[in-house]
Parts: structure tokens; sequence; C-alpha cells
């Protein structure tokens, strides 16, 4: 199976390129089962849903809602993002598999109730196999309008409603691993922390941080967002191309993917990075220069999976509290894979995949037959 952090080769896109068996080439390397694009011309709906693995039970992961420069940009990213859930929920001992959906147009536009009943009818065609949320440009108001068509959707308000909360409490925990592993002790007491990105996930988490007594500073393109949480949490307010040149001890990336690169992890001044955002690997040579530079790297998909354990437990029933129960177990998921990752000496990226592959192979294997 391949790994989440690796390129999509450009000479592999088919649909955005000449050749349309490339297309299939490209899923076949990555592992997807299936790829859905949608568009229904009333509302200008224009959707694509990727399933990438259904071994451990029926692919779930969010809709993401984005201006795409190009449609090739929109199917790198859903294709990405799906095989990442299927390793997410496999480190997280989940029965699911991995999926993603992305809704191509303008997040800010108010006229959505069309365009989300649209896409409500694209999840409902797959029959169950793909089960969306809410993700990047979308809420849980708009889960509501999907769920209108379509039972297949989780997030809805009066159910486990937004994730972030959860997603920030197992990032926290997460960081109090990596505290742990690098410095003996996971008090975050006094401890600088850069957060790139003061959205849903990173205001809760600059809360749980300052609680703690850490020292926090943020950096977000939209000045609301920073201005909230200066206000509320006391946070130290620093510019967005200022974030990566922070000396602090951990540095909490919270926003979009591929902002660890050849450029970023140069000018970083920290011991640690771990944060809720994805794909955070520009490419996956990245993990060895942070290795290279004695930064402990907790891998994005395993750090983040509190929001995937939110919606899981609308699908199973569970409370709230066992749901944050089981988003603190990411405590000690990150522990095992950095001892592996020490003794096999490999990065922290490297192991992760390892024993999200060593799980999805020993459930494929299980006899499903009659006894």
């Amino acid at each position: 199976m391949t790994r989440p952090g690796l390129e999509v080769p450009d000479t592999a896109v088919g649909v955005l390129g000449d050749e349309g068996h490339e297309l299939f080439d490209l899923l076949s390397s990555m592992g997807h089962e299936q790829v859905v694009f949608s568009h229904d011309p009333s509302c200008d709906y224009r959707g694509i849903i990727a399933v990438h693995d259904t071994t451990l039970g029926p692919a779930l992961g969010g809709t993401r809602f984005w201006p795409y420069e190009s449609d090739r940009g929109a199917v790198i990213d859903v294709l990405r993002l799906s095989r990442g859930m299927t390793y997410k929920a496999a480190v997280a001992g989940l029965n699911l598999g991995g999926g993603k959906a992305v809704i191509i147009g303008d997040n800010k536009t108010r006229d959505r109730e069309m365009l989300m009943r649209a896409h409500g009818r694209a999840v409902d065609s797959l029959g169950g196999r793909y089960i969306t949320a809410e993700d990047v440009g979308v809420s849980v108001e708009d889960m509501d309008l999907v769920h209108m068509e379509t039972e297949f959707v989780v997030g809805i308000q009066g159910r486990s409603g937004d994730p972030s909360p959860v997603t920030a409490y197992g990032v926290y925990r997460g960081i109090k691993a990596c505290a742990h592993k690098r410095y003996g002790e996971d008090s975050l007491k006094e401890r600088a922390v850069a957060v790139q990105g003061a959205g849903h996930v990173g205001y809760h988490l600059c809360r749980y941080l300052t609680e703690e007594g850490a020292k926090v500073y943020v950096a977000d393109i939209d000045d609301a967002k920073t201005g909230r949480a200066a206000a509320d949490l006391g946070v130290e307010v620093v510019p967005t191309e200022q974030i990566y040149l922070v000396d602090a001890d951990i540095f909490a990336p919270c926003a979009l993917g591929a902002i660890l690169n050849d450029t970023t992890i140069p000018a970083l001044e920290v011991d640690i990075v771990a944060g809720a955002a994805n794909n955070q690997l520009d490419r996956p040579e990245h993990a060895d220069m942070l290795r290279e530079r004695r930064i402990l790297y907790a891998p994005d998909y395993v750090i983040n999976a509190g929001g995937l354990i939110n919606v899981y437990s609308e699908l199973v029933g569970w409370s709230l509290e066992r749901a944050n129960r089981k988003a603190g177990e990411i405590y000690n998921v990150l522990l095992a894979i950095f001892d592996l990752a020490e003794t096999e000496g490999m990065t922290s990226s490297e192991a992760a995949d390892r024993v999200a592959e060593r799980r999805l192979e020993r459930v494929g294997r299980l006899h499903r037959g009659p006894f």
C-alpha cells in the first residue's frame, strides 16, 4: 500500500492530462477503490468523492469546500486526503475505511442549500460506501442540508456536532506525548508553543495550552480569528510569515497542508512539530529533514484523529466523554510510534505507516465466510 505522504506523480494525473487511462494508473498506484465525479448545472455543483480503502469498514471522511485553482488540484487533494483517512482510521483503531470529498467553488457563498443538497445526492448514490462529515469550508449547518438528501452523513446538529473540540483535545494530548518523549515529562507549563491557524481547532488547542500555563504564539491569515484568541486566551499574535521563526519549544501547524518544506524546515527553532493540519509534509523526504534536525515530528494523521473519532462516536452511539477518552489515547499511540521509529531506525512517519498497514493487513486476512 502506498504511503500517505507520497507525492502524486505529475505524469500520472490522467483526467488532468491527455491520456484517460492514466487516471486509473494513478488510482491503482495510490490504492484507491473508487472516485466519483458529480456535476449539477442547476446550482453549478462540482464535486469529487474518493473512496480509498474499505477493508476496515465504510469510507468516512469530511467534505472540503475550496476554490481550487484547477480541477487537477482538486483531484490531487481528494486523493491524498482520502488515503490519509484510511491510515488515520487504522492507527486510531476504528472500524472505518478512508474516503474524502471536495466541492470546487467559492466557500464564502451564502447560497448554499441547493449546492449542499446536490452534494448529498452524490453521497447517497454510493449507498453507504462513503459517509461524509464537515471539513474546511463546510459547517455543521451545511451538513444538515446534506442530510436532507442522504442518511450517510455525520456531524450534524443534535448529534456529534462540531468535531473541532475533540480534534483539539487529541492534538493537545499528542503534544503532551511529544513533550514526554523529548523532555522526559509531559508538562507544558511555561513551554512556548507556536500555533499556526486560529480557526476552530487552533482556537480550542490554544485554550488547552493556555489553561496548562503554556506561552502561546498564534498566526492566522484572518485577523478576526487571532484577535478573538488574543482577547479570550491572552495569546501573543505574530505575523503569518513569522510563525516559523518564533523561538519556541513546539510548532503546532493547524492550518492547511504542505507547510513543512525546503524553506520552512531550516527556519524552525523548535524541538517538536505537532499539530492538527492534514498533509503537513510537502514531500516524504521532509520527514527525514526533520529527523536530521533532531525535531520530533508527530505524524499528522495520527495526532489529528480526534475529529474522526468524534464522528465515529455518532455512528456507534458513544457519549462525548467516551469520544474524548478515545481521543486521549492518541498519547499512547504516539509514544508507541516513537518507540518503533527509534528501534527500527526510521522516521516517525514511516513507523506510523507501518502500524496502519499492519492493522489493515491483519483485518484483511480475517475470514468473512460462514463458520
